[in-house]
């Protein structure tokens, strides 16, 4: 079984919680979804809220992950022929880990995915390629970016373009391989390519593997690389 999911969370902290998940899957050639509101007991802040628009309002009352049907069905289907996957899908597992679900199939980012197998594009984020790659353009209904639901979807479609260009086990392989990345997506070098900031600003970069915990695995691995070079 293929299961598209994503979470929305109180923050990026290792204190913080999800506070929203969403699965989405085939059955009998119908797709079929889960969206549900959490409450782990962590408040909201408005940073968060300002970005996921979910609000300590909402999830007042609601249940604990491991009271939601969406962690059900996932406990019902984690096994070797399951293959979750998501837009840095790490990040979710993560979070769901933290709650106790660790899951044994198969993963496919389709972040590291698109990284590995379309170069060119500019930017990796999921909403970039929503409209870089044109996946709008299959929607048969408004989806909200930051929302667990629609990013769940979009990260479907992304998944379907991808496999015109490598099949799933291939997908699962490259998810575990590091790219090495040419620019910066952020930040005060946004745009500009790591190779030429490492000539430039090595300090910058030192100081970003140092401090930055939560740091994109694919650009600690490339900063690393071009101050090694």
């Amino acid at each position: 079984m293929l299961i598209f999911l994503d979470t929305e969370t109180t923050g990026l902290d290792p204190t913080d919680k999800i506070c929203s998940i969403a699965v989405v899957y085939e059955e009998d050639r119908d797709v079929k979804s889960i969206y549900e509101l959490v409450n782990e007991g962590k408040k909201i802040p408005p940073l968060a809220s300002s970005i996921n628009h979910i609000t300590n309002e909402m999830i007042k009352g609601k249940p604990k992950l491991q009271d939601t049907k969406a962690y059900g069905f996932l406990q019902a289907h984690n096994d070797i022929n399951t293959t979750i996957i998501g837009h840095n899908i790490n990040f979710d597992l993560k979070m769901l880990r933290a709650s106790g679900f660790e899951f044994f199939g198969s993963v496919v980012d389709t972040l590291r995915a698109t990284r590995h197998l379309i170069k060119e594009c500019e930017f990796f984020s999921l909403q970039f390629l929503r409209y870089e790659l044109k996946l709008y353009k299959q929607e048969k209904e408004p989806r909200v970016a930051h929302q667990a639901l629609s990013d769940a979807m979009t990260a479907k479609s992304l998944y379907e373009m991808l496999l015109d260009l490598a099949d799933e086990s291939e997908l699962v392989r490259l998810t575990s391989e590091k790219v090495l990345l040419e620019k910066f997506e952020f930040g005060k070098y946004n745009g500009r390519y790591i190779e030429e900031i490492s000539l430039c600003d090595r300090r910058y970069l030192e100081w970003m593997l140092a401090n930055i915990v939560d740091l994109d695995e694919d650009l600690r691995y490339s900063i690393t690389y071009y101050l090694g070079r």
